[in-house]
């Protein structure tokens, strides 16, 4: 699997006169870190601790018995993509605990991408009702476990309940070019309803 270059420019560019912030969002245990480093050009700031036995009554570690860690904090990573326009990536924590810190995270992200894991598809729903309704728009990524149940798109537009003109897409997101494609759909959504609303 490709990871993401890490640059040696560890400051923006003098030429850059947009940033924009985007939330990489989904459950725990989805790959928000992973998506995340994947992408960055600079090492990715991570918020890892281990996990304790204090943590085993409150995370469900269903579908993912080997994980050890788990951000308790965010994740944050940067993507150049011309001269002018840098884009911050910033992965929220997925445990409802962590809810509060979600809605500070919002404060000027342009919109979210939400991960889903198809084991665990219901776990998504309280995701998507706390950026509904904070009027954040966001698209949908499939995160592609191996062993992962697949099922046709329209099976999982419908159990997400997704309005048509949310993007759903699939990626794997330790791949950097899968990762890019799920970023763009939710950029070219964004570009998409910002035309419709100036008209």
């Amino acid at each position: 699997m490709g990871s993401a270059p890490v640059s040696d420019r560890v400051y923006v560019a003098d030429t850059v006169t947009t940033a924009v912030k985007i939330l990489i969002v989904g459950h725990f245990a989805v790959g928000k870190t992973t998506f995340v480093g994947s992408l960055s050009e600079i090492r990715p700031l991570r918020t890892e601790e281990i996990m304790t036995q204090a943590g085993e009554m409150i995370d469900d570690l269903a579908g993912v018995p080997d994980k050890t860690t788990t951000t308790v904090a965010m994740d944050f990573g940067r993507l150049t993509l011309s001269d002018s326009l840098v884009l911050y990536l910033f992965g929220a924590p997925g445990q409802k605990r962590f809810m509060r810190l979600w809605k500070d995270m919002m404060q000027g992200a342009l919109g979210a991408l939400v991960l889903a894991d198809t084991r665990r598809l219901d776990q998504s729903f309280d995701i998507m009702s706390v950026l509904e309704e904070h009027g954040m728009p966001y698209a949908v990524a499939v995160n592609q476990f191996d062993g992962a149940p697949v099922f046709p798109e329209e099976e999982v537009r419908e159990a997400l309940d997704l309005l048509p003109e949310t993007p759903l897409v699939t990626c794997d997101a330790r791949d950097t070019e899968s990762s890019s494609k799920a970023l763009i759909a939710l950029v070219e959504y964004l570009q998409t309803r910002t035309l419709q609303e100036q008209r």
